[in-house]
């Protein structure tokens, strides 16, 4: 036994690890993103935007609440929690293949015959086993490694993928509460410029009945109110499914959600300094996911290749065997054996081979998609970068453009009263002025969405 001890353990040293070792591609990454500014991509001293925490990004008190709720009640955040622990699992399952597999067992059996001569009396016979048995598989050529190497790599490449959804989940909710107080905002417009109207229509009423204005001018009022009156249902609409959609992010039934601060009076960050694109790499859960599943496809190469090597097994057998129990533990009762072997295959028709092949094509296509996730991820990024910019200075155009329309909308009313304008430039410029104010929300929304799915680009969120 120790001769075989000494001889398993200098195989073991000897032995080597098969496939190629991982080492992390080369990327050509850009210096900084399209869009971006050097001076803000090099400002050492700023936090990025995409390390900030979510409750520093997002800062309305009632948004924070249901992002904390989403994380821990939303389905795909604990289905992803679960992908983690079946990873964890499977893990253990192959770890334990580099060991020694040991089991015990005993066996006790009695028997007793009956007397058929005087030559031949009644006896019972009582007997009993008891052994150790021990089977190692060795990893000479480091298959069970690899594997390990493989499993150790899914499990990363689904923490990834959990840190993922939780990023993605609390993109999802900010924007679905955005929107909604988008919703809000442009009922609220609506109901303000219904209310107006209809006091307006009165007063024509009024005149048309002393016959001071026309049946135009009283028909031009009344298309101004039904015009109002014919998107406040509309946006009702939209807010019930948009709570309905926002309660399942925070996995409730539909339901009424609550709200917080305004619209146009939500913070924003103090500055999105998006940092530079080699960063990405290290802070998008995407990119670490593609690159653990590239670590385990190249772990499989050594498995496959493995294959093609002898494989090397030893078993020993150790316990007690006697005829009688009082007997079993003594020394003469003892049992041994062990056993080793060694196989190699001869011919299988080409499957090994193919099988190695087979795994470097993988590795390859996962090479590719690892490359291909990190040129999605710096036009996300560059996209949502010109996005947020862009969207900024598009709302400040429609704060002066509803600026301007209200106020001719204010001057065509003065100026009809005084007889210098019709009222279908009254209707004009009241369409406009609501137009515009509806417009101006929108606006608002879209540059609020271009920084959340800015925070998203930069792997931000999940931590």
């Amino acid at each position: 036994m120790r001769a075989l001890t000494l001889l398993t353990l200098a195989l073991l040293l000897a032995g080597c690890t098969v496939g190629p070792d991982y080492s992390r591609p080369a990327v050509a990454a850009p210096e900084i993103y399209r869009g971006d500014s050097p001076n803000s991509s090099a400002a050492v001293s700023t936090q990025f935007l995409g390390d900030q925490k979510w409750w520093d990004v997002f800062q309305d008190p009632v948004l924070q609440q249901l992002i904390r709720t989403a994380l821990e009640q939303n389905y795909d955040v604990r289905i992803a929690a679960t992908r983690v622990l079946q990873a964890q699992a499977q893990l253990g399952i192959t770890r334990a293949d580099q060991f020694p597999t040991i089991s015990a067992g005993s066996q006790v059996s009695g028997q007793y015959n009956p007397k058929t001569s005087r030559a031949f009396p009644a006896y019972r016979t009582n007997a009993g086993e008891l052994d150790l048995s021990v089977v190692w598989n060795l990893d000479f050529w480091g298959k069970y490694r690899r594997q390990t190497e493989e499993a150790r790599a899914n499990l990363l490449a689904s923490q990834w993928g959990q840190r993922a959804v939780l990023a993605s989940v609390v993109s999802n909710v900010a924007t679905a509460y955005f929107t909604l107080r988008e919703l809000d905002l442009a009922l609220d417009v609506s109901k303000q410029t219904l209310a107006a109207r209809q006091n307006s229509l009165q007063l024509t009423n009024v005149l048309a009945k002393n016959g001071s204005v026309s049946a135009l001018d009283l028909r031009q009022s009344e298309q101004l109110v039904y015009t109002a009156a014919e998107t406040i249902p509309d946006l009702e609409r939209q807010i019930s499914q948009q709570e309905n959609s926002l309660s399942i992010l925070l996995g409730d039934n539909p339901g009424p959600v609550p709200r917080g601060r305004p619209l146009t009076e939500q913070p924003d960050p103090p500055g999105v300094p998006v940092g530079l694109p080699s960063e990405l790499l290290e802070r998008r859960p995407d990119i670490r996911e593609a690159e653990e599943t590239l670590v385990a496809a190249n772990a499989q190469i050594g498995v496959a290749k493995a294959a093609l090597f002898p494989s090397i097994s030893l078993t020993g057998l150790a316990g007690f065997e006697s005829n009688s129990l009082n007997n079993l533990f003594s020394h003469s009762q003892r049992i041994w054996n062990e056993a080793g072997s060694l196989t190699q295959p001869v011919f299988a028709g080409g499957a090994l081979r193919s099988g190695v092949r087979l795994a470097e094509a993988q590795e390859q296509q996962m090479l590719l998609t690892y490359e291909q996730t990190i040129m999605n991820a710096f036009q996300q990024v560059s996209n949502s970068l010109v996005a947020y910019q862009k969207g900024r200075e598009f709302r400040e155009q429609q704060e002066l453009l509803t600026a301007a329309a209200e106020d001719t909308d204010r001057l065509s009313k003065i100026l009809y009263q005084h007889g210098g304008a019709s009222y279908l430039q009254v209707l004009t410029s009241e369409n406009n002025a609501f137009a515009a104010e509806l417009n101006l929300a929108q606006a608002q929304l879209d540059e609020r969405l271009a920084l959340v799915q800015l925070y998203n680009a930069l792997g931000g969120g999940w931590d």
